[in-house]
């Protein structure tokens, strides 16, 4: 048994908004008790907040920001983009793996992420022989982010064939291939590694790389049942044409007709959508996971967030290829893109919650669904029912950005006045990890990492 701690509060973000003079009683890693803060013999904070969930990860990616910046042809496009991020994976095992994961989780956790979903296709070595041990790669990012304290939703990924036609995996793809029954051996491996901070879901890479045979394998296998359940979807026209011609359907209007989407689903990107294929994603109750800077930078087009908003969607927010890893600047990069679509401001926000930082941040907050635990929110224990994960974001007061906000407009300058992440503490399973805005262990961890990178260039 961990020994009880309490924090207070000048303000907390709790049941979708700011509650104050607020104490929380920590127990175990969870929350044991909310409620109103009595003379102060804790851990004093001025605003606190539960720590977002990051629903969309590939931690090896990291390695690569910055190097697909110069244009090596004219039509350079997601499609050339993904060779070079080939040529990275091919370099990786799993002990640079660990270190670039490790710096990665430690970014994220400054930046006020405190759980992530990693969709992981780098199983084997780069010829596609597996290891020694089949999960080397996966217990790498296990032990990274045990090393760093960020909880994890661990998708192992299924990845069969190089596109819609069913054709071999390319050279550069080999090291993500499996069969189905490989697959799901390595999944109910995994299982046996969870505990309270590690989920183990499944993800199917894409529709273009798991036939529908597979697809349907994974579902009748019993291991999906009530398990986070993700897939990359119509990121690319290109993805849109083929899937058109070939399975005579759009992708999502695939999905939606061959697979049981329900609250277990997350679709990242589903960036091109018809109205019809928008409203029945949001009415499945799935969750869409936008990446808004890795969009950007790969040229994907923008999501259509009104019309998906219109219908009741759920979305949450990740930082898919690591261009960027701050939740403030895929929030913001969200809403200015709607922006910049629709001609108009102040688009995500409703005459209920006119605030867009506050209707940005609780639906993010809300997208946690999708990590399959109970993230991205402060709530305590009742009977029957265990308290939130005490995963807590502490704002640093003294940002320029905040001074002279109250709650009414605090989290608008969070996201659209700070000039940094404005992050001062962070608690992960009610452990400090983050003072100051600095990770206890950055030192460290970057050290690895800039030999992890010299040693692979």
């Amino acid at each position: 048994m961990s020994a009880v701690q309490t924090i207070d509060a000048a303000a907390a973000w709790l049941r979708g908004g700011w509650q104050r003079g607020c104490r929380l009683t920590i127990a175990d890693g969870r929350i044991a008790a909310a409620g109103a803060a009595g003379p102060v013999d804790g851990q004093a904070v001025r605003w606190l907040l539960p720590g977002l969930p990051n629903l969309h990860s590939h931690a090896f990616q990291r390695a690569m920001a910055g190097r697909a910046e110069h244009r090596g042809d004219p039509a350079d496009s997601f499609w050339t983009w993904r060779e070079a991020m080939y040529r990275l994976a091919g370099r990786l095992d799993p002990e640079s793996l660990h270190a670039i994961a490790c710096q990665l989780y430690v970014e994220m956790l400054e930046a006020g992420h405190t759980w992530v979903c990693e969709f992981h296709y780098l199983h084997h070595q780069p010829d596609g022989t597996p290891y020694d041990d089949p999960a080397a790669m996966s217990r790498a990012l296990v032990k990274a982010a045990a090393d760093t304290g960020i909880g994890l939703t661990l998708l192992p990924v299924l990845y069969m064939t190089g596109g819609f036609d069913g054709r071999a995996l390319a050279a550069g793809q080999r090291r993500f291939g499996h069969d189905l029954d490989d697959y799901l051996r390595l999944v109910a491996t995994l299982r046996g590694l969870e505990h309270e901070r590690l989920v183990v879901g499944m993800a199917m890479h894409s529709l273009r790389a798991v036939p529908p045979d597979a697809l349907a394998g994974c579902l009748a296998s019993g291991l999906a049942a009530g398990r986070p359940l993700h897939i990359h979807i119509a990121e690319q026209q290109a993805e849109v044409e083929q899937c058109l011609q070939l399975r005579g359907a759009r992708p999502v209007q695939w999905l939606l007709a061959n697979a049981p989407v329900d609250p277990h689903w997350c679709l990242v990107h589903a960036t091109h959508m018809t109205r019809e294929e928008t409203a029945a994603v949001a009415a499945s109750g799935a969750t869409v996971a936008l990446c808004p800077s890795t969009e950007a930078n790969l040229g994907d087009g923008l999501f259509p967030l009104v019309d998906y908003l219109a219908e009741g969607g759920a979305w949450g927010i990740g930082s898919d290829s690591q261009v960027g890893v701050s939740p403030v600047e895929e929030l913001r990069w969200l809403e200015y893109g709607q922006r910049l679509r629709h001609r108009r401001r102040n688009v995500v926000c409703s005459d209920e919650r006119p605030s867009v930082g506050e209707s940005l941040v609780s639906a993010a907050l809300d997208g946690g669904r999708a990590c399959g635990t109970g993230v991205g929110t402060i709530s305590a224990a009742t009977t029957g029912r265990a308290g939130s994960h005490a995963d807590l974001v502490a704002l640093d007061a003294g940002e320029a950005g905040l001074i002279g906000h109250q709650e009414d407009t605090l989290l608008d300058a969070w996201l659209f006045a700070s000039r940094r992440p404005a992050i001062d503490r962070v608690w992960t399973g009610g452990v400090e990890v983050v003072s100051g805005g600095r990770h206890h262990r950055r030192e460290a961890v970057e050290a690895a990492f800039r030999v992890a990178l010299a040693n692979r260039g």
